[in-house]
């Protein structure tokens, strides 16, 4: 009888560890039976995908070649990598804090009051233009614990009216200086970025000598990367961006004769986290990094750890089937506290569509709870930590937003960099990249270019107060399909049908059901029902079929290449018959040599597809 060695799991110990070079020959198998000829690194270059910043996702990680990795320390001690302060979120979970963008301060406060008792522990009011106004913060915070829940402003032109109602405020109901907490929310740059109109930053520095002087909770200035993320910027831009800010904001207070260490104290960092949980979680982990350095070149690396506020990502979030965005926003969350962040909110559900209910309130403050409570994500500090991926991302990433924070300075800093547009031209460029992959479905959007439902009722809401405008865009994600649906829907309204187009399947379901699938998907994300008789169509068939379709003079065939050798010419020469205008084939060019007008095909341009499919239907841009 062998006896195995008392030491744990031992199952494989006398096996040989299986090389890097052993794997990729097994990869070289699989991709050969593909019809990829590749060997060696390129077998593996095969498998890996292009993200933005020039980064590559690899198929697989293991330790560096060298055996030696980046020094990511331990919490609360530079670089801050593995977080601000020493016990994480371990004690009390991150800070759960829900925005509130409404203009009537009794509303708002019923509702923070109600978000107040259920689960979330601070309070983002956006107040002045397009928000609550400033002599309505009094009463919003109606019996509000000012010495419990912080309070976060976001005011921009407003902010020193704003955050003087709030230190106001905390005198008259007797706040202690010591036990108040808040964000005054002072974002020069960001309101800037915002609006296109440039703030003087003496208020700001006001503010934050008050602060450092009397209200230790206290911070005056928030450094606000998601106007850039809004614009379309990518994460090492958004991080780039936040440096830049962040520096300049160091140079006027030190200027005015703050310390370096508490300069750095009055800065809280605001970051997007989204459905790309790897993405997000390294994205806070680089900031941290970065912003430790900036600290160190400062002479104050003691001071270096950066309060971070992530909020779920606007961008990633849509208008149809806003359901999906509970799946999205969960999935941000969760990156969000593995990244480290010291506060989290989700935005509701709803938020694209105008003010949220009290329902889309709940579930998003209950998103923290279940992960809190019940999935106990906050119970490990960077759980994140150690894994080969999460840290190759994070110091590839560091690299890639320290690049550009480098451009932004010899640009002459933030406010040049603005002022001069290589800001708007940089995330313009980035964005317009992003929007191939979104057009092509190569990046896709669940309940939008993916899987959309037609029959899918609106979910209506009352109109948010409109938000500052007039310097960068916001961009969104769906909002070319959202233009293709918005057309279908007129159409809808005004003729009471949405435009058609006719599925002629050929053959048995096996062969046309995948490429049957992907044209009913493809054609319903701009707002075009398909329709099709259950039974596939021939040559003989195919005419009647059609002409009982209703459809709107444009007709796709879906099957196998080897039926369309056989069957697709004379098919789509019975539908023209039947009145078919364009015949369209679910397949690449060269699939099959057939009488047909177009080929619809994963990675063609989808939104360029459907649009000029609407305007030969004559529907109205």
């Amino acid at each position: 009888m062998t006896v195995l060695p008392d030491d744990g799991l031992s199952l494989a110990a006398e096996f040989p560890d299986a090389t890097h070079e052993q794997w990729q020959r097994l990869v070289e198998g699989v991709l050969r039976k593909s019809g990829k000829e590749v060997s060696g690194e390129a077998a593996e270059d095969a498998l890996s995908t292009p993200i933005e910043d020039g980064l590559t996702t690899r198929p697989l990680y293991t330790a560096p070649p060298d055996g030696t990795a980046p020094d990511t320390g331990f919490p609360g001690f530079a670089p801050f990598v593995r977080g601000g302060r020493p016990e994480g979120t371990t004690a009390n979970g991150w800070d759960v804090r829900q925005r509130f963008a409404g203009a009537d301060p009794v509303r708002l406060n019923e509702a923070a009051l109600a978000d107040l008792e259920n689960g979330v522990t601070s309070l983002w009011l956006t107040v002045g233009r397009g928000g609550l106004p400033v002599e309505g913060i009094a009463r919003a915070l109606d019996g509000v614990y000012l010495d419990l829940a912080p309070v976060v402003l976001d005011a921009g032109a407003q902010y020193a009216e704003a955050a003087r109602a709030l230190l106001r405020l905390f005198t008259e109901r007797a706040v202690a200086p010591e036990a108040a907490r808040a964000s005054l929310g002072a974002d020069p740059l960001g309101h800037e970025a915002r609006t296109g109109e440039a703030l003087d930053a003496a208020g700001a520095v006001e503010l934050a000598r008050e602060a450092a002087a009397g209200w230790p909770g206290v911070r005056a200035l928030t450094v606000d990367a998601l106007p850039y993320h809004e614009a379309g910027g990518s994460a090492a831009e958004e991080l780039g961006l936040s440096l830049a800010t962040g520096v300049a904001y160091l140079r006027v207070l030190t200027e005015a004769g703050l310390s370096t260490s508490a300069a750095l104290g009055q800065l809280e960092f605001r970051y997007a986290a989204t459905a790309d949980q790897f993405l997000t979680i390294a994205k806070l982990r680089a900031a941290r990094r970065l912003w430790a350095r900036i600290a160190e070149a400062s002479g104050a690396p003691e001071a270096g750890a950066q309060l971070q506020h992530a909020v779920t990502s606007p961008v990633m979030m849509t208008r149809r089937d806003p359901w999906v965005n509970m799946l999205r926003t969960t999935v941000a969350c969760m990156a969000a506290g593995v990244g480290g962040a010291d506060a989290v909110t989700v935005l509701p559900f709803d938020n694209e569509l105008g003010l949220p209910d009290a329902f889309a309130r709940r579930i998003s403050r209950n998103t923290s709870t279940i992960l809190l409570e019940e999935s106990h994500l906050a119970r490990v500090i960077d759980p994140a930590g150690g894994s080969y991926y999460v840290e190759r991302l994070t110091d590839e990433l560091a690299h890639a937003a320290w690049e550009f924070f480098q451009t932004l300075e010899k640009a002459g800093g933030q406010a040049a960099a603005l002022r001069s547009g290589l800001v708007a031209e940089r995330l313009a460029a980035t964005w317009a990249e992003r929007s191939k992959k979104l057009a092509k479905r190569r990046e896709p959007i669940t309940g939008v270019s993916e899987f959309p439902l037609l029959s899918e009722k609106p979910v209506v809401r009352e109109p948010a107060p409109a938000g500052p405008t007039g310097g960068l865009p916001r961009v969104r994600r769906d909002e070319a399909y959202e233009a293709l649906r918005a057309r279908s829907d007129a159409h809808l309204t005004a003729t009471g049908a949405r435009p058609r187009i006719f599925l002629a399947a050929l053959g048995p379901a096996a062969a046309h059901t995948a490429r049957a699938t992907f044209a009913s998907n493809l054609f319903q994300a701009g707002g075009i029902e398909p329709v099709h008789d259950p039974v596939s169509v021939d040559p003989a068939t195919a005419a009647e079929a059609y002409a009982a379709s209703g459809a709107d003079g444009m007709a796709v065939l879906c099957s196998s290449d080897a039926l369309y050798e056989e069957q697709a010419a004379a098919v789509s020469e019975a539908l023209r018959a039947a009145g078919a205008t364009t015949v369209f084939l679910a397949g690449r060019p060269g699939t099959a040599e057939a009488s047909v007008d177009e080929y619809v095909f994963a990675g063609c341009d989808a939104v360029a597809v459907l649009s000029s499919v609407l305007d030969r239907m004559g529907v109205p841009s």
